[in-house]
């Protein structure tokens, strides 16, 4: 290849890093719409754009993602109340998201699915922060488009499935146990003190998973592989225990969101699984 040529090749790649980069901050801002309004069951589409506390329409320029915010000195327009810095910050983190996946993937349409995918996962992730919960609607939205993360549908289906099944039987049998084990503890309790009974439930049920978090490793599996998948799932287990060992030091009944831990093993396999999984092969399997 000649210099010429390589030149003109990295150009073309600038281009494409670029484009996504400047989709992503635009989808970033759609994002934070759909973060502000999906919970709360209204329409991302209708009313425009407008500030949440003095219910103003924004004008065109108020809502350039990223500059806007700066130019306005993260403050309303109208009303002068802040700004949250989420709205910058999503835009970035999206337009970051397509940026890199871009970069890895070219200008294919597997790009546009993926960076859809990972988008939908942001949402979720902030959502789940904020309410503990997630919408279906989102969360399908995601798992449908994962299917098409690849070429092999097929594949990709039943990876999604085998993935989603093992979470849901998983969650039955953590729940069983973890219910048991609090069963027995009230049980000794009402023992020693029978006064006790009246205000104790005759059976506890205790989710160890939600429901939402089955419907991620669903689109996880289809976009991701097996393989993948339990490495994105170790990778998230892993980030996530100093935040659970915060909660239970400070003896705090707050309940830790495992969504934005999945959604960061996931970007992470998605990006390294291959050269872990050659790693483990060559030390370990």
């Amino acid at each position: 290849m000649s210099l010429k040529s390589a030149i003109e090749d990295l150009e073309g790649f600038d281009l494409i890093v670029a484009f996504g980069f400047i989709l992503g901050l635009l989808i970033g801002s759609f994002l934070n719409v759909v973060i502000l309004r999906l919970p709360q069951n209204e329409s991302i589409i209708y009313p425009a754009s407008h500030c949440p506390k003095c219910k103003e329409k924004l004008k065109w320029w108020h809502n350039i993602p990223v500059l806007s915010w700066i130019v306005l000195r993260g403050k309303c327009y109208y009303c002068k109340e802040p700004i949250s810095w989420q709205y910058p910050a999503i835009e970035i983190a999206t337009a970051t998201l397509f940026a890199i996946i871009f970069y890895k993937e070219g200008l294919t349409f597997q790009a546009f699915v993926i960076a859809a995918l990972f988008s939908s996962f942001l949402a979720l992730s902030v959502i789940d922060l904020y309410y503990k919960a997630v919408p279906d609607s989102l969360n399908l939205f995601a798992a449908t488009i994962a299917l098409f993360a690849s070429s092999d549908y097929l594949q990709n289906l039943q990876n999604a499935a085998i993935v989603a099944g093992a979470l849901a039987m998983l969650r039955f049998y953590v729940s069983y146990y973890v219910s048991k084990k609090e069963q027995i503890y009230l049980q000794k309790q009402i023992k020693s003190a029978p006064w006790l009974k009246s205000y104790y439930p005759k059976y506890i049920m205790i989710e160890a998973m939600g429901e939402g978090d089955i419907i991620v490793g669903f689109a996880m599996g289809a976009l991701l592989g097996l393989e993948k998948t339990l490495i994105a799932i170790f990778l998230a287990a892993l980030i996530a225990l100093p935040a659970s060992m915060y909660l239970r030091i400070a003896k705090s009944d707050a309940q830790l969101p495992f969504i934005p831990f999945l959604a960061i093993g996931t970007f992470l396999s998605y990006l390294f699984g291959a050269e872990i999984m050659e790693w483990l092969h060559a030390n370990y399997l």
